[in-house]
């Protein structure tokens, strides 16, 4: 969170921008009011301490040019002029503190660490909203690490260059997601998704279910049936559990990749096929090949790109986004309003390695929706969502240090986030290091 301090008297703003910088609080300063607002967005990070008696415009008017830009930025009026209407009337329309001067330093720090407070809570919501809509609108790939927003822009290249791929991930990480999307973000969005489960194929029926029947060949599709292989003409077709794929498809299946053809059951000549493939595996392929379990030349044509899906316990600074997602769409599922989380259900988010991955999650999330889990209510939570994922996500942060022994280093590498974003929580949460080690 920044502070953009306003007052065209230099030695003020020399004083207090010192205070501030003492205080490990960001800090910009400005002499001019209408240079100061073209610095402000809707997305400003911080709060806006201004003067009341400046040239150009008063620190009343900047305030309201700044509400229109956005209402909920934080202004705090400082001046040595106010009277009682003045104040009356800044406060009813929303500034959000007013300092007469002279003031300690110390004053106006608080009066902005409160504000700060108030700011990041109201971006908190506005993130929740923006990934509820991104869900709404076919991109539920939650998650802010490093390694899930690379793996959401690799996934974006991919997509365009409409190529095989391999995704590999632990079982309950989304692999059919990331399928999905790549799907709905390519140039094929339009045409049919295909899933085949390979691991579920009907025993003695595989060949049947995915290359169909040529017509005349079977009595109940006299005309001839397609496969899954062949309805995915034109779009995507997707592999789940490759590795499980049948022994005896497996050349049938490569032919497919190789040539982009299918010869259904009984055919005579193979049709032509325009699809893209993308396979799915929770095993390693490789050992797959060295048991026998999967032809090798098979392995090799599957693999052109490789996608991988990081297990939760990889990126755990995504729980509390993605538990908030899923138990405000679990309590909408049944009418009703997230519940207050207890303490329990915090530590459990913060601690857990979550073995089930997203899967075990989006359940344990439905469970404290439906007031399923043993842990009480805590009445003493915050109401509102943002504060709770705030509470729980300074819960992750402390037991993340607690396991490292207040390591930044191997606290980084276990909550998979940046090292900028971690250090700004901590001053968001008022959380040391040092009191770990």
């Amino acid at each position: 969170m920044t502070t953009l301090l306003i007052d065209d008297d230099a030695t003020l703003r020399t004083v207090l921008r010192q205070a501030f910088e003492l205080e490990d609080m960001p800090v910009d300063v400005c002499g001019d009011p209408l240079e100061a607002l073209e610095r402000i967005t809707a997305g400003f990070d911080g709060t806006i301490v201004t003067d009341v008696r400046m040239p150009g415009i008063d620190g009343i008017e900047l305030f309201r040019r700044v509400h229109a830009i956005d209402p909920d930025i934080p202004v705090i009026v400082t001046t040595g002029h106010a009277d009682v209407p003045m104040v009356l009337d800044a406060l009813k329309r929303g500034v959000f503190d007013f300092i007469p001067k002279p003031f300690a330093a110390d004053h106006l720090i608080a009066s902005v660490r409160r504000a700060n407070e108030h700011r990041a809570l109201v971006l908190e919501n506005r993130r929740l909203r923006a990934l509820a809509a991104q869900a709404e609108d076919g991109d539920p790939l939650i998650g802010e690490t490093a390694v899930m927003t690379e793996l959401r822009d690799t996934m974006r290249r991919v997509a365009l260059a409409d190529i095989d791929v391999l995704i590999e991930g632990e079982t309950g990480t989304g692999k059919e997601l990331v399928a999905l999307l790549l799907h709905r973000w390519g140039p094929r969005r339009a045409k049919p998704f295909v899933a085949v489960n390979c691991a579920a194929l009907p025993p003695g029926f595989a060949e049947a279910e995915l290359f169909g029947y040529a017509p005349g060949v079977h009595a109940q599709y006299r005309g001839g049936q397609p496969g899954r292989i062949e309805m995915a003409d034109g779009g995507t077709l997707f592999l789940d559990e490759v590795g499980s794929m049948p022994l005896s498809v497996q050349g049938a299946l490569l032919r497919v990749i190789e040539e982009r053809e299918v010869l259904p059951i009984g055919g005579e000549r193979p049709r032509t096929l325009d699809l893209r493939i993308v396979a799915a595996t929770n095993v390693d392929l490789a050992a797959a090949v060295s048991d026998g379990r999967l032809r090798k030349d098979l392995y090799y044509r599957l693999t052109p790109v490789q996608l991988r899906v990081p297990p939760l316990r990889e990126r755990l600074a995504d729980v509390p986004l993605l538990f908030a997602f899923f138990l405000d769409q679990a309590a909408r599922g049944i009418g009703q309003a997230p519940p207050p989380i207890s303490r329990e259900v915090q530590i459990h988010l913060s601690t857990h390695d979550w073995p089930g991955n997203v899967r075990e999650l989006r359940s344990y999330a439905q469970r404290v929706a439906h007031g399923l889990t043993t842990a009480p209510i805590d009445d003493d939570a915050p109401a509102d969502l943002a504060s709770q994922i705030a509470d729980f996500e300074a819960g992750l942060i402390r037991a993340a240090l607690i396991h490292c022994a207040g390591d930044i280093p191997a606290t980084l590498a276990r909550l998979g986030t940046a090292r900028n974003t971690l250090y700004d929580k901590l001053k968001r949460y008022g959380i040391r290091p040092a009191d770990y080690r």
